[in-house]
């Protein structure tokens, strides 16, 4: 097989961040429409990730927040997005590089992205073998037609302890568990 020199895994993953990305510009400006809300997880470690020591603390490696009720200074720019939220009664604000988010997810129409990560930690590297570029898996789409589940994570996976303990930024609600489909499987197969 050849060598993807295009990386169009990496323009597919950069596409579907910009869904993302104009979705959040679109609720800023305009507000959150219909029963419009997002779930967005992200990676708590991720470089250009602002949060306050006590969030990272609770949260070391993903978090979930929820855009629907309370939350304000929704602000997207190009490459993050920052928004304020209350935890626990506390106001935080956060900063979230689009290159951060692992899982978007709207329950009121059953869409959700899933986004690899875009960097593979040192010890997964063999010694010996010493690739030129690390490649990511593409994004993954999450079916439109989910089963409603009350009280789980929208992740084909189950969540990390720290995104289960209790909803980061609003109260329970009814969220559908979803299967993780990857892009490939669309393909046709020989």
């Amino acid at each position: 097989m050849s060598k993807d020199v295009l990386r169009y895994d990496l323009m597919v993953q950069d596409a579907l961040k910009g869904v993302v990305r104009k979705i959040l510009t679109e609720a800023a400006r305009d507000g959150l429409p219909g029963e419009h809300h997002f779930y967005v997880t992200f990676r708590t470690g991720a470089p250009g990730v602002r949060l306050s020591q006590r969030l990272r603390e609770k949260h070391p490696d993903e978090m979930t927040i929820v855009l629907q009720h309370q939350f304000w200074d929704l602000n997207v720019g190009e490459h993050s997005f920052e928004v304020g939220l209350s935890f626990s009664g506390v106001p935080e604000r956060l900063l979230v590089p689009f290159d951060a988010i692992s899982t978007f997810f709207d329950p009121s129409v059953q869409f959700g992205l899933k986004f690899e990560a875009q960097d593979q930690p040192e010890d997964a590297v063999s010694p010996e073998v010493e690739p030129a570029e690390p490649a990511p898996a593409p994004a993954k789409l999450v079916p439109a037609a989910l089963p409603a589940a009350k009280g789980k994570i929208p992740a084909a996976e189950p969540a990390p302890a720290s995104a289960k303990d209790e909803p980061a930024a609003e109260g329970e609600d009814s969220r559908g568990s979803a299967e993780v489909v990857s892009l490939d499987s669309f393909r046709k197969k020989p």
